[in-house]
């Protein structure tokens, strides 16, 4: 009973009404002045670099599809670098097989890329795709700016939006993973030996130099691994925490719904719509990144939970899935799965399979799904009647006006695991804390009142199937499978 308590007071800490307004005003707090510059003396410390994307030019690669999905991922890069704080001058795409090996793009378009630079006055260049670090080097000496690559950009924005200990953590974790094989140094000076040229001194190094050492370059790789090392263990430390919290609600038999989907698609809006949770609300990508949790109760009484998670996207990079894994655990954990999708955006089709391809990669493909197209109050009739025809279980919803939501309640209800035991008792007057808890975490199928007490004809789990044993009026009946 204790343990309920605290999980209702927990999940109960939500401000009615709002969308994260003092976050939100927190977040605008510092923002970019226009026509300052930041250009670089030397394109070769990047790495050592905290990124700050100012005037950027787009490159994209297009290999496989038509025009419109290449001009699409253009348009989502777009929407990831202004989210990070860039402003966009010029975007290029060029049809190829494959990129480069050497430049990304082919090497006569380099030039063009470079002239594009030059007459637009861009410090940065912005590529489409994961760079290898010898494709990163050739174009940042070529074009002679910052060159940074869709994956590098992600991990920019989620360090900017990462507010707990456990999301800063994560989001450090993936950056360092995704540095170490790119590291390399301030020009020349870092082929030198920081104290020598090894194991008994020799030629190299210089004078002062000379003696047994390693060079910077592996001093700070070194650095890096070891602070890799503490970071896993810190993560997986506070994975048994979210576990425990899990295995209370479990233990509750609270039913559990995880809301999932692509970033931007709005689902902190549904949970603020369905639960008042007050989490913050922003037209930008990865707006928010900490999983929030917040419970819920059907139309008879039943509690269950709703959490918010991670927005997922096209090409997520794999070290924001392996860092994140913990958290996204919580929608593989989940007993029933709201996968929420934008109607408004030009291609939803490929936002549901770029969503499902990383919920398979943790596990959470598995899971009953319901689907929810969101923003139908912006997107054009002719789309929601193609998406009607292609998902016809689908709820069609607006989180911004509440069109649809009591149909997606109703929806998500009917979907919720049902108690496992079926059972009929008469309890008495004095065990109204009994029949609180009855409805509060069973199914009451029909209520009576009697002289010696409240005949209850409901199903529960097996702990409370057990409780109310000694009232039971009839043999208790297995429900089945316990889904609907």
């Amino acid at each position: 009973m204790r343990d309920q308590e605290t999980f209702v007071s927990v999940e109960d800490e939500a401000l009615d009404g709002t969308t994260g307004d003092f976050d939100l005003s927190e977040r605008q707090a510092l923002r970019r002045v226009p026509g300052l510059s930041t250009e670089l003396a030397d394109i070769t410390e990047v790495e050592y670099r905290q990124l700050r994307l100012e005037r950027v030019v787009l490159v994209g690669v297009w290999t496989e599809g038509t025009v419109t999905d290449a001009e699409n991922s253009l348009i989502e890069l777009t929407a990831l670098a202004e989210t990070a704080g860039s402003q966009v001058l010029e975007g290029l795409i060029q049809r190829r097989s494959r990129p480069d090996p050497a430049t990304y793009i082919g090497r006569g378009k380099v030039d063009d890329l470079t002239a594009v630079v030059v007459d637009s006055g861009a410090d940065t260049v912005i590529c489409d795709g994961e760079l290898s670090p010898s494709q990163l080097r050739n174009l940042e000496q070529r074009t002679k700016v910052k060159v940074v690559d869709r994956t590098a950009l992600i991990l920019d924005i989620f360090a900017q939006h990462a507010k707990s200990k456990e999301g800063k953590a994560q989001v450090e974790l993936a950056q360092l993973e995704y540095l170490l094989p790119r590291l390399r140094g301030w020009g020349e000076t870092l082929s030198r030996q920081a104290g020598g040229s090894g194991r008994g001194g020799g030629a190299g190094g210089g004078v002062g130099l000379r003696g047994p050492g390693e060079t910077k370059l592996e001093t700070d790789r070194r650095r890096i691994r070891h602070r890799i090392a503490r970071l896993r263990r810190e993560i997986k430390s506070m994975r048994t925490i979210r576990q425990t919290k899990r295995a209370r609600r479990a233990r509750n038999a609270v039913p559990a719904v995880a809301i999932a989907g692509y970033t931007n698609a709005g689902k902190s809006s549904l949970l603020n719509r369905l639960t008042n949770a007050g989490v913050l609300v922003e037209n930008a990508l990865f707006a928010t990144l900490d999983p929030t949790t917040r419970k819920a109760t059907t139309s008879d009484g039943r509690l269950y939970t709703l959490s918010d998670t991670v927005g997922f996207v096209r090409h997520l990079p794999h070290q924001i899935v392996e860092a994140f894994r913990s958290t996204l655990e919580e929608v593989a954990d989940a007993d029933l799965l709201v996968h929420v999708v934008d109607g408004a955006h030009p291609d939803p089709e490929e936002q549901v399979r770029a969503v499902r391809e990383v919920l398979a990669e943790v596990g959470a493909d598995r899971l009953p799904e319901l689907l929810v197209v969101n923003k139908v109050d912006t997107a054009d009739e002719e789309t929601l009647l193609r998406l009607k025809r292609l998902w016809p279980d689908a709820v069609f919803v607006s989180a911004h006006t509440g069109r649809g939501i009591d149909g997606l309640r109703e929806s998500i209800e009917d979907r919720l695991p049902t108690p496992a035991v079926e059972i009929r008792a008469v309890l008495p007057y004095d065990r109204g804390d009994l029949v609180a808890r009855v409805h509060r975490h069973g199914e009451v199928l029909s209520t009576a009142h009697l002289p010696e007490g409240t005949l209850l004809h409901v199903r529960v789990d097996e702990a409370l199937a057990a409780e109310l044993a000694p009232y039971a009026e009839v043999e208790a009946v297995r429900a089945g499978s316990g889904r609907r």
